[in-house]
Order: C-alpha cells, then structure tokens, then sequence
C-alpha cells in the first residue's frame, strides 16, 4: 500500500504541472488573438448598406479607396428601373482645415445629383478619406502654403476617384462606359489629374483648384504659380474632354486665375471648353451646390454631356 502511494503522488503532480502549461497556453493565444484583433482592420462588406429611399433612390454605399485600411461612405442616386445605367460621379470639395475636415458632413449635392439622374444617369457621390465619417488618413495633403504640393494633391484625390470609379464600373447596373466625373473646387482638380481614365467620357469641373482662400481671405490663393504648373502637368496627360466652369463671383479660384489655369492644362493638347457663369448668389464657389446655381450651369452641363459620347458617336 505504501509502495502504490508513493508511485501515485508524482503521477499527480505531473498532471497537476501538465494542467497550468496548458492553462498559460490558452491564455497566450487569447492575448494574441485580442492583440491581432485590435490591429488587424475589421473586415467591411463593400456596397449597399441600407435601403433605397426618396424619389431618386437615395442609398449609403461603401466603396474602396486607396487606402486598404478604410472604406469611403458614399450615396447613390439612380433612375428607376434595373438600368445599365450611365455612371456620374462627383468628387467634393475639401480643406486643410483639419477640424473642418473632420466635421464635414456627407456630400450629397442633391440637386446636381437630381439634374443627372433626369437624364438617366446613376449618380454615386463618395466621401474622400480623411474627411467626415470616412475618416482614415488624409491622403490629399498640399502641404505649406508657400511650398504647396498641388501635383502630389491631386493625384492622391484622383487616385481616389479612380478607386470608386472602377469598383462601380463593377456592378450589374452600371455601364462598364460613358462615364462622366464631376468634381468641385479639390474634386475638380483631382478629375483634372486623372488623365485618361478606362470608362471615362468627359470631365466637368466646377472651378478647379486647391489654396483657395489663403489663410481664409477672400481672392489669395497659396503660390498660385505652382498652381498654373501643376496644370499645365495634368493637361499633358490627359485626352477626355473638359468642360471648365467658373462663377463670375467665385473668391475662391476668380475667373482670371481660372483662366489662367484652363490654359495651362490646354497647353498640354487636351480639349478644355472653359465658361465663366454670371455670378451665384453671395459665393460663386458654391454654386455645385444650390438648385440655384445649377440652374445657372444648366445650359453649359447640357452642353458638356454633349461631349460625352462613345467613340461610336452615340450616347
């Protein structure tokens, strides 16, 4: 009996051992699995995120950006029916403010958006990264006012137009051509970068540009010279048609600088049709954004979808 005790002690302490290796095994794999979930980005299902609502089918959308770690929030409006339909999309406007960035709400330009869907146009309005409820990194950053970056900006803002381009390129009810990209003040001069994007039929501008309102004052815009380069950069690679338009009383980017701008990026070869529109009540720059100015630029966008025909001539 003895002899079976003492034989049976060391069995339990070797089990006991046994128990605690096991033990602190487990809990190394927890904390690794709590590290790797708190690095690792969560995973996001791309598309749709709600249901259609109003008359022009207003949605949330998620759709891919640059930047792998964060998807962009977007809307979109369409004609009713299951399409294909033409694919616009318009790229906002934005700010080295980063507190105003931070606030922006989504972009929605209702009425632009309502005007391209009377004309059967499917309408996707995303919001950059490093703005509002996009959030994620600031990928479009011009850098000091005296030593701006304009090239590197707006590349980055086409980047990220090209990113929710192609994804909707992708989807059933969209035609794989006869894009049209809109862009606003940064937007439009991320469009003005893009060059000659697949898919891509014409690019309308509502005054292009970044440094506007230098140091918030009215008409001072940051090194306007880099500005005028940077243009003339962007036109010698670009071949879609570009309707430049510009409000009579925009502060942000005058019709004098504008035109100066137009030129530079004609100079490159491409086709630049620029208008300079009668003024939008008291801030021309936002006249993308009222159903009064786009009534004001109706004539010219009428014009402008003109040129966005297939090589085929047809629309």
């Amino acid at each position: 009996m003895r002899i079976l005790l003492t034989r049976a002690i060391p069995s339990a302490i070797a089990v006991k051992g046994l128990f605690v290796q096991l033990y602190r095994a487990f809990f190394s794999l927890v904390v690794m699995f709590a590290a790797s979930t708190q690095s690792a980005p969560a995973q996001v299902r791309l598309g749709a995120q709600g249901a259609e609502d109003g008359p022009n089918r207003m949605q949330p959308w998620l759709v891919p950006s640059p930047d792998p770690d964060t998807a962009a929030h977007a809307v979109l409006f369409r004609p009713e029916g299951a399409g294909p339909f033409r694919l616009a999309l318009i790229a906002h406007a934005s700010t080295q403010n980063e507190l105003r960035r931070a606030q922006m709400p989504q972009p929605e330009y209702r009425a632009l958006a309502a005007w391209l869907v009377a004309r059967g146009f499917a309408v996707l309005v995303p919001q950059r990264p490093g703005h509002g409820a996009t959030g994620g990194s600031y990928l479009e950053d011009q850098g000091g006012c005296d030593e701006a970056d304009y090239s590197r900006s707006g590349r980055a803002t086409a980047a990220s137009i090209a990113s929710a381009l192609n994804y909707m390129r992708g989807q059933a009810f969209i035609r794989p051509d006869g894009a049209v990209v809109v862009g606003h003040s940064a937007g439009g001069w991320g469009a003005l970068a893009l060059g000659n994007p697949p898919g891509v039929s014409a690019i309308i501008a509502f005054a292009p540009g970044r440094g506007g309102h230098a140091n918030d004052v009215p008409d001072q815009v940051c090194a306007p010279h880099m500005l005028i380069a940077s243009a003339a950069e962007f036109g010698q690679h670009a071949r879609v048609p570009v309707t430049w338009l510009v409000a009579a009383n925009d502060t942000y980017f005058p019709p004098t600088l504008s035109k100066q701008l137009a030129d530079a990026f004609r100079s490159g070869g491409d086709k630049v049709d620029f208008r300079v529109l009668p003024a939008s009540a008291s801030e021309g720059h936002r006249l993308a954004e009222t159903e009064a100015g786009i009534g004001i630029a109706e004539t010219e966008l009428e014009r402008a979808l003109k040129l966005a025909t297939k090589p085929d001539g047809k629309r």
